[in-house]
């Protein structure tokens, strides 16, 4: 049992950050652009939600690799998307399911017989960071995870990017943001707990242009605890915007529940 949890836990890590990032092919690859050294603050934010996404809905499939020092997996997953509604996954066959909702987080497993139905709370504490459903969409679109216009922030132009700290930074939790100057994209989030030793870091490695759409197009994360570290590739595939579409879930009758503490 206690190694049946072990494996439902890393399941929903595989999951859940797996969400934290997107990426699709296309044959435009964005360009880097030149940082502008005379741009401030207020410009380098306005300009970052300026090219915020637009969809109603995202649809495709993704390619995970996953590692976490013992285990090492890669695997295909569906991906459906509404905006601001519902995330939806689905391993072949239907193995393993999740739904993210704003009010529920939920996935089960076929292998093992088991399911999760939650809320953000339990996920929150394991990623060592307050998430939301909106904080998603946010990663998941190279875009801050936290509203840059709701606290004051300084920045420096770096070689390559702007960088972009709270000007009060806390003791316990601190950020920093790298946005790329070409699409004021995302190119690095930096989620960090000092004091217990937990790092976060989500590296947009490039952007490319789709339908006049800024998208990631590779996507690498890293998850630092203490000395245990879980780094994730995600690579996706056949994206498609504005569909319409379902998202089946139901949790099979006979599972049991993970209650996670």
């Amino acid at each position: 049992m206690k190694c049946n949890t072990y494996r439902s836990k890393r399941w929903i890590i595989i999951t859940f950050l797996a969400m934290l990032s997107f990426s699709c092919k296309t044959s435009k690859i964005v360009s880097a652009g030149k940082v502008d050294e005379r741009l401030t603050t207020k410009a380098i934010i306005k300009n970052h939600y300026k090219n915020q996404l637009e969809f109603k809905t995202v649809s495709g499939r993704m390619k995970v690799a996953y590692n976490d020092g013992g285990a090492v997996q890669s695997f295909n997953v569906s991906l459906r998307v509404e905006k601001d509604k519902a995330i939806w996954m689905s391993a072949p066959l239907g193995v393993v399911k999740a739904l993210i909702t704003p009010k529920r987080v939920t996935f089960y497993n076929k292998l093992q017989n088991e399911y999760f139905d939650g809320d953000f709370g339990y996920l929150s504490k394991l990623l060592g960071t307050e998430l939301d459903f909106n904080k998603v969409q946010n990663l998941l679109f190279g875009e801050a995870l936290f509203d840059l216009r709701t606290e004051k922030y300084i920045s420096l132009a770096a070689e390559e990017y702007y960088e972009l700290k709270p000007k009060n930074m806390g003791d316990l939790f601190k950020t920093l943001f790298l946005i790329e100057p070409k699409n004021f994209k995302i190119a690095t989030q930096q989620l960090s707990q000092p004091w217990n030793n937990r790092l976060m870091e989500i590296y947009y490695k490039s952007y490319q242009e789709k339908n006049n759409r800024i998208l990631p197009e590779e996507i690498q994360i890293i998850a630092i605890d203490s000395d245990h570290t879980t780094n994730i590739d995600i690579e996706f595939k056949n994206i498609e915007f504005n569909r319409t579409l379902n998202f089946p879930y139901k949790i099979p009758k006979g599972f049991e529940e993970i209650v996670l503490k």
